[in-house]
């Protein structure tokens, strides 16, 4: 299975209003809420792919009672480490494109740290591919990833990473198999505004791979087998708020199933895309799924 870390979960909320208008009341259309957080997000779209995957994190408080309810209800195998710090919130108001607002995380307590590493361990002897998604609570260190990343290697389990800054930059010196940042992410690790010579940086540092999510231009990746651009023939018009976790689902999976980089970046970049069409993160769309993948582009960066 494809086991994922959600250090900094979140109980996400989704507003939808015909426009967003500051300093104004708004009648909200519509409201979705559902357990978030990167990592639940991309077992999510594996779980609705047929991949097998269970979903770790650490909640507290009423909010993380809402977050173990919607895992409960949507079916999704999990194991959520309950813990002091109260589980943060996030809201979407989405109109013409989404307005995110994010709270921060409680910081967790060396204890709990402690705790949920045990967790991750006794879940390693049977997980092909480790999943580190998200931002990190208040106080955690930058090397909260990349002690994951060492663990996991003490089980010849491959790790993705997707986070950004520091933390991104010690899970590349930890010997990641796979980074996944977007642009602005990487720029705050190896500060270049270039994100092929930023990449090029994380594998140099230790990373395998490099891919970076550049929005509606689709995925840069620096891999062993060369520089490599995947784009989708034409935009999407929907909610990006997943497609950076539909993406490293994608990758995940494609890591388990030892596929070519090419075909990786395919199903990452078509992945991405059909999330953009979908509602909610966590989600892809079926019909832009199947229409998209024969049409990616793949070429040499």
């Amino acid at each position: 299975m494809i086991l994922t870390v959600t250090a900094n979960p979140a109980l996400d909320v989704s507003y939808r209003v015909d426009k967003l208008r500051p300093g104004h009341t708004h009648r909200i259309g519509a409201v979705f809420e559902r357990a978030g957080g990167k990592g639940f997000n991309v077992s999510r779209v594996l779980h609705d792919q047929g991949v097998p995957t269970r979903a770790l994190g650490p909640v507290g408080g009423i909010l993380g009672d809402s977050l173990r309810a919607d895992l409960l209800d949507a079916g999704l195998p999990h194991d959520l480490l309950p813990v002091a710090a109260a589980t943060r919130m996030t809201i979407a108001v989405v109109a013409d494109e989404a307005t995110m607002f994010n709270e921060p995380g409680g910081p967790l307590s060396a204890f709990d740290w402690s705790r949920l590493h045990d967790l991750v361990r006794s879940y390693l002897p049977r997980a092909e591919v480790l999943v580190c998604s998200g931002s990190l609570p208040l106080d955690a260190p930058d090397e909260s990833y990349a002690d994951f990343v060492a663990l996991a290697a003490k089980f010849r389990v491959p790790t993705v990473v997707d986070v950004g800054g520091a933390p991104l930059r010690a899970a590349a010196q930890a010997g990641v198999a796979i980074v996944k940042p977007n642009a602005e992410e990487l720029a705050a690790a190896v500060d270049d505004d270039d994100p092929l010579v930023g990449a090029r940086e994380l594998r140099s540092l230790g990373a395998e791979a490099v891919v970076v999510s550049l929005g509606a231009d689709g995925l840069l990746a620096a891999t062993p087998d060369g520089d490599w651009r995947a784009t989708l023939p034409r935009p999407v018009v929907g909610n990006p708020t997943g497609a950076g976790d539909a993406a490293v689902a994608a990758l995940a999976d494609g890591l388990r199933r030892g596929l070519t980089w090419p075909e990786r970046l395919r199903l990452a970049v078509t992945w991405a895309g059909a999330a953009v069409a979908a509602p909610l993160a966590g989600t892809v769309d079926p019909d832009v799924l199947r229409d998209l993948y024969d049409q990616v582009d793949i070429a040499p960066a």
